[in-house]
């Protein structure tokens, strides 16, 4: 599980990148990372608004006062992201480390794989890979150890985890299979070599000897009589 301090930097980059792909509103942001992000399911306003405060506070972001809307008290603020979070952003895409592949952080970089280079995609899905085949083994020792102690409960519990991993394994293979796939060049056909053209002397060789039915002449200077 991610710690409080990696949960926070997990939230500033969901929220950077989904500010650059356009200003929104603090109840627009809570909606989008919670329905796109499984981190953020439970994501309320407390944590929200903290860290859009510590982000501008940063200079990453930048808010707007929306002008007020007639019968409501409140006034609307529009967040934005700025040239320096745009900055921080593309750095943080282009790098990769093994809390990028750990539960809700791999959620949040796969969101923003549009935006990311293939090489560095590529390393997340096999850094996540590795991480899946690490729980497989776990969770088999984990039923194993179950069944020998007749625990049926928790042996359902243990295999139906297993199962959960297998789906995400197979779903892994096939996405750095397509991955590879795309950073495997494309072998370059050689264009046909041309014959080199001969000189202009070999090219009226040729023909006078065509002219001759294949037999070459030479010029002769007419015999002078005395």
């Amino acid at each position: 599980m991610p710690t409080s301090t990696s949960r926070s930097q997990v939230l500033n980059l969901a929220i950077l990148g989904y500010l650059a792909q356009g200003p929104q509103h603090g109840y627009a942001l809570r909606k989008a990372l919670n329905l796109s992000l499984g981190t953020f399911r439970t994501l309320s306003y407390g944590s929200l608004y903290p860290a859009l405060r510590r982000l501008e506070a940063d200079g990453l972001i930048e808010s707007h006062e929306d002008p007020k809307i007639p019968g409501t008290r409140r006034k609307r603020i529009t967040y934005s992201i700025s040239g320096a979070g745009h900055d921080y952003l593309d750095n943080q895409l282009s790098s990769a480390g093994p809390s990028d592949w750990e539960d809700g952080t791999f959620d949040v970089r796969f969101t923003m794989f549009s935006s990311t280079d293939s090489a560095t995609r590529l390393r997340i899905l096999e850094g996540r890979y590795a991480r899946m085949l690490e729980r497989r083994e776990a969770l088999v020792l984990w039923a194993d150890t179950a069944a020998r102690h007749a625990d049926a409960y928790v042996t359902e519990l243990a295999n139906h985890g297993l199962d959960q991993v297998n789906a995400e394994v197979q779903w892994l293979e096939r996405m750095i299979e397509e991955e590879r796939a795309i950073q495997k060049p494309t072998p370059t056909r050689r264009a046909p070599r041309t014959p080199q053209k001969g000189s202009q002397k070999e090219k009226a060789s040729q023909q006078g000897t065509k002219a001759t039915g294949g037999h070459q002449t030479t010029s002769r200077e007419p015999i002078k009589e005395n």
